[in-house]
């Protein structure tokens, strides 16, 4: 099917580098199949029955060169929803593979993803414009290529909100909602039910992945694999030189330092992204692919937002830093046919560890409001206050915010507990009492010690530590809102999540603890690949 052209709404120049660079599939058709020595399939987004542009992100248009209030969103939406094109988009399906799960689960690729092409900025900034749940392609394996609403919205809404906490991710332009129902088991539980679709379009400098040099590496296709690297090289690590074995290594330590940062910001945040397979961490260490992810509310490392994580809870919050460096390992093996020298591979994987553990200990050093992190002081320290958040269901989010207003002169305990009341789900009383009694006088001291004047302890407490987060249950009260035809509920939540930081008076609800009725309701508690 040939869709409209629409003229764009501003000077856009857009580009196919990724297809006039790599080898591609040449069957046309769209069925689901193995495409072997290709790294892309031509596909067009399958038109909608009624598109309408529900949210723009009106200072990622800004950084795209387009308007900040859309002119015409009915023309955005036919373009975004999957109706038309504008001039020099050439739509396609990346072809990659991934350990799911810690299995190899082999060819994977964009199933339910389309990449419109890059836009290109005057300054030569290249941004890839794709849109999630724009209909079948190659890669869809029986799947219909579709998305619900409520996932769309949690995604569009995640992808800005952790932009705006300065976490490296990846952005959302847009959010269509299609007019078609889609039908969905949420929990696969037996209970399929029809929901509103939509399409969000996600932004990204690359939207290339661990998986896109796996499926490579693991059928020992090296030409395609040799061929990928120069493209990914020159497009993203051109300081590095041609493709070689010291390029190759060169890139794999860069790719797990940027990883290392990447999580050591999920872990500052209390993000968990709940599907950490390889094939869903970017090689420029940014978040991508939002679903099924959460926010730790109480302090759980076990907790995991996934249902299909439950049995094992491999990507549940504690564990992401270990997940991360094992998927990073797989991505070396990967580039070992081009690089054939396993002692260089583990030295760069090695970076990772290291960069990994520095960023972590600076991110919890200004959580705390110490004016640097001392490992022979403050690891201790830390290990003893993790201990301590599980002593009693305390809110990860509002224990950091409040513990910038704790006390730290010789006042009596009630008063140095006083200002954490609004993070605890429940009165402390005991052993939890004291335990936390006595965490804080140690914190105290430490801070006394720790050079900075209160004042400056408190700004960098909390530019460190943000108020408003994407709750769970504030999502799902917003996407039933929206789905209700009340979009503005989805603008208000937007207004908090793009400031974070800052705490305004009228925003109130949107940084309140989980209320008792979100405790064990689907899409608050618990989510599935669905969500």
């Amino acid at each position: 099917m040939t869709l409209p052209v629409l003229t764009p709404p501003a000077d856009v120049r857009l580009d196919a580098r990724f297809l006039r660079e790599l080898p591609g599939d040449p069957e046309l058709r769209v069925f689901s199949r193995q495409v072997p020595g290709a790294c892309w399939s031509r596909v067009a987004p399958t038109p909608v029955a009624d598109p309408k542009l529900l949210a723009w992100s009106s200072d990622l248009a800004a950084d795209l060169g387009l308007p900040t209030t859309p002119p015409d969103p009915d023309a955005l939406a036919a373009v975004f929803g999957g109706n038309a094109l504008w001039p020099g988009m050439d739509p396609y399906a990346a072809r990659y593979g991934g350990h799911q799960f810690g299995h190899w689960a082999g060819q994977l690729g964009d199933g339910r993803a389309i990449t419109l092409g890059e836009l290109v900025r005057p300054t030569g900034e290249r941004f890839e414009l794709q849109l999630k749940g724009a209909g079948r392609t190659p890669y869809s394996r029986g799947a219909d290529g579709r998305a619900v609403l409520r996932s769309s919205l949690r995604e569009f809404v995640c992808s800005e909100a952790m932009h705006h906490l300065g976490v490296p991710t990846t952005r959302a332009l847009s959010l269509v909602r299609t007019g078609d129902a889609v039908v969905r088991d949420m929990f696969y539980d037996g209970n399929p039910a029809e929901e509103p679709g939509a399409v969000v379009c996600r932004v990204a400098p690359t939207f290339l992945r661990l998986g896109n040099f796996e499926i490579l590496g693991r059928t020992r296709d090296e030409r395609t694999l040799v061929r990928l690297l120069d493209h990914t090289l020159a497009a993203w690590f051109p300081h590095l030189g041609p493709t070689s074995p010291s390029s190759v290594v060169a890139m794999l330590e860069q790719v797990c330092r940027a990883t290392a940062v990447m999580v050591a910001h999920w872990m500052r945040v209390g993000f968990v992204h709940g599907v950490m397979n390889t094939d869903n961490l970017s090689i420029l260490g940014l978040t991508v692919d939002y679903v099924p992810y959460g926010w730790l509310e109480p302090y759980e490392p076990g907790w995991t937002p996934n249902t299909t994580d439950l049995p094992g809870r491999r990507y549940a919050f504690g564990n992401q830093p270990r997940v991360a460096g094992w998927n990073l390992a797989r991505f070396a093996e990967a580039l070992l046919p081009v690089v054939n020298d396993v002692p260089a591979l583990e030295r760069a994987l090695a970076s990772y560890a290291r960069t990994f553990d520095e960023t972590h200990g600076a991110f919890m050093a200004d959580k705390l409001g110490f004016e640097r992190f001392c490992p022979g002081v403050d690891r201790a320290l830390f290990t003893d206050l993790d201990e301590t958040l599980q002593a009693a269901p305390v809110d990860m989010t509002l224990f950091y915010r409040h513990l910038a207003d704790v006390p730290v002169g010789d006042v009596p305990d009630e008063a140095l507990l006083a200002p954490l009341e609004p993070a605890f789900y429940q009165p402390l009383r005991g052993e939890a009492w004291e335990r936390w009694r006595q965490w804080l006088r140690r914190w105290g001291e430490r801070v006394r010690d720790g050079g900075l004047s209160d004042a400056a302890r408190v700004r960098t407490m909390n530019k460190t530590n943000p108020l408003y987060v994407p709750r769970n249950y504030l999502a799902s009260t917003v996407i039933e809102q929206v789905e209700r035809g009340d979009v503005g509920a989805l603008t208000s939540w937007m207004e908090a999540l793009r400031a974070p930081y800052d705490a305004r008076p009228g925003l109130e609800r949107y940084a309140g603890r989980r209320p008792e009725w979100a405790r064990n309701r689907a899409g608050c508690s618990m989510l599935s690949c669905s969500s």
